[in-house]
């Protein structure tokens, strides 16, 4: 697949939005919604909240196409960083009415909780978006315990090219702490890690 086809996909997809075309709505939504639901039930560990913030941010992309732009970033990301901030905003608000309540905690364990959340949303972003040869040896390593040598073998790769992709996603992953947006696809990154993490 040519290297701008997805791009050309994302502003095609913008043109039909603009357009109130609502196959285009539904195409969207079969593609993205799982991922927009994952971060969403990531950072608020509730299914119902998730349904919500899942249902808002399609109608967002709906009602206001054109305030996605293509020259910043895949269409997933931007779809991405409306259900990261979403997610995290309405987790803000049920914490504070908690502690304004009387509930246990202070406002600094509400902003630690919120930058928890918040990382481990965006990890998971990021290992789902990583080119699969880099999730793979991720997931043999240490979701498998594998060692670099056992990961090289089980990918049938050299140990050289088994420690250098362990290297790019742990690059990849150091940034889920770094930055609330949710920048370029690490898929777009042709197996390296710059240019990611990017806010907007």
């Amino acid at each position: 697949m040519p290297k701008d086809a997805p791009r050309r996909w994302d502003r095609r997809m913008q043109q039909r939005l603009a357009h109130g075309e609502a196959a285009a709505l539904g195409e969207l939504y079969d593609r993205f919604a799982s991922l927009v639901h994952g971060l969403a039930h990531r950072v608020l560990g509730d299914v119902a909240a998730a349904d919500r913030i899942t249902r808002d941010v399609f109608t967002h992309v709906w009602e206001n196409p054109e305030a996605y732009d293509p020259k910043q970033g895949p269409l997933r990301s931007w779809i991405a960083t409306l259900a990261h901030q979403q997610a995290v905003r309405r987790l803000r608000q049920t914490e504070s009415a908690a502690l304004a309540r009387g509930g246990a905690g202070t406002a600094e364990d509400l902003e630690r909780k919120v930058r928890r959340a918040s990382a481990a949303a965006r990890a998971d972003y990021i290992v789902t978006a990583m080119p699969a040869p880099l999730r793979a040896a991720l997931e043999l390593a240490y979701f498998q315990r594998r060692d670099y040598r056992q990961t090289a073998a089980d990918l049938g790769v050299t140990e050289d090219e088994a420690r250098r992709r362990l290297r790019l996603g742990l690059q990849l992953l150091s940034t889920a702490h770094d930055a609330t947006g949710f920048g370029d696809d690490p898929s777009d990154q042709d197996h390296g890690a710059h240019g990611y993490g990017r806010t907007r």
